[in-house]
């Protein structure tokens, strides 16, 4: 049982890297403590009271106290992020116990185990701000959407944002081959496939291939492999933890990896090339990523047939419009000269600017 009695308490510092800090006597608790610390990648410091080492009890991003130390914690400075630990499911003294030492919340083992796992966790990690999550998928087979997903972040991290870009369709050829990278060294989606519980935000940035000055999730030259729901949940997560900005490139077809990945975006854009054709299969996507996405835009691409724009493409489908792509002379011979795209002056890259800073300065990040 979690018994919280705040909720609104700040996280710790962007950049700390600290472990908590365990005051308790209790062996057996001690022991489970420790346990969860190395399961969240923590270094604790372990004290059995703290009227002594003061020091430590105001400068720890997160303080663990054993039931059998509160009473040796009263005369401690008030701050946030300490938390009151058992195991007497049944002890009615344990939230004046916890009023007492100005405990945020009293959590028992080993019902708060997991929980308990994942805020150690985020203490290591300094999480702040969770990334704004984009993701881009094609109206129709050919629409540009892997072309739009790297120039967008391209576009992020020249603006000196923490950058990530995640590959979510095995059948697209690989993203870091679009940027040039396929032989760069770092971890694919394969290494990942496996993945369950949490993936520390911090290693994951680090094992990927560095490209353009961001980092690409991306797919090795193997077999396809599918990605379950849980390692597309895990994944994703630890990169949004890690703050910026994270664009995924998805697939048109929705199976549960994809709906997962659909479920964490904040926002999801749909290109659609301006062609009745287009509109129609386009619809259908929308259909299908709608049932799980709650902010799906147009992106509409020209040249459009007669009688079609932008306001009638995003009309037609029902949609908000996110902008237009014009036609761009010369871009698919760039990229296929090396050049990633977005990555030169032009109607491309003046779009993904202009998202940016049209959709981050909407969410509240400058």
């Amino acid at each position: 049982m979690t018994g919280f009695m705040s909720s609104d308490r700040p996280q710790a510092a962007e950049g700390r890297r600290a472990g908590p800090l365990i005051v308790t006597e209790d062996v057996a608790l001690l022991d489970d403590l420790l346990r969860l610390c190395a399961a969240a990648g923590a270094e604790p410091e372990v004290r059995h009271e703290v009227l002594q080492h003061r020091a430590s009890w105001d400068d720890a991003p997160l303080v663990l106290v054993g039931d059998d130390a509160a009473d040796r914690c009263r005369g401690a400075a008030r701050r946030d992020g300490v938390l009151l630990v058992g195991r007497d499911q049944d002890d009615p003294g344990v939230w004046r116990r916890a009023v007492e030492i100005g405990a945020d919340c009293v959590l028992r083992l080993p019902d708060a185990e997991s929980w308990l796992v994942d805020r150690i966790a985020d203490t290591v990690e300094g999480v702040g701000s969770q990334a704004m999550t984009v993701g881009v998928i094609g109206g129709r087979g050919g629409a540009g959407a892997s072309t739009l997903a790297c120039a967008l972040a391209l576009a992020a991290a020249r603006g000196g944002r923490r950058t990530m870009l995640v590959d979510g369709d095995p059948l697209g050829g690989g993203l870091d081959v679009v940027l040039g990278g396929e032989h760069s060294e770092g971890r694919r989606w394969p290494d990942f496939a496996a993945s369950k519980g949490r993936v520390a935000g911090g290693a994951l940035e680090e094992s990927l291939p560095a490209l353009h000055g961001l980092r690409v999730l991306s797919w090795d030259r193997g077999d396809s492999v599918v990605v379950p729901p849980e390692a597309m949940r895990s994944v994703l997560a630890a990169a949004r933890r890690r703050g910026g900005v994270v664009v995924v490139d998805l697939p048109r077809r929705v199976d549960e990896g994809v709906a997962e990945a659909l479920a964490q975006l904040d926002m999801g854009l749909l290109v659609v090339p301006g062609e009745l054709r287009a509109v129609a299969a386009a619809n259908r996507v929308a259909s299908m990523a709608g049932m799980v996405l709650r902010d799906l835009r147009v992106v509409a691409r020209g040249p459009y047939a007669a009688g079609l724009d932008e306001q009638w493409v995003a009309g037609t489908l029902g949609l908000p419009l996110a902008g237009e792509l014009p036609v761009e002379p010369f871009l698919l011979a760039s990229q296929d000269a090396g050049t990633p795209p977005g990555s030169v002056p032009g109607p491309l890259a003046r779009f993904c600017t202009a998202f940016w800073d049209r959709a981050l300065a909407a969410d509240g990040v400058s």
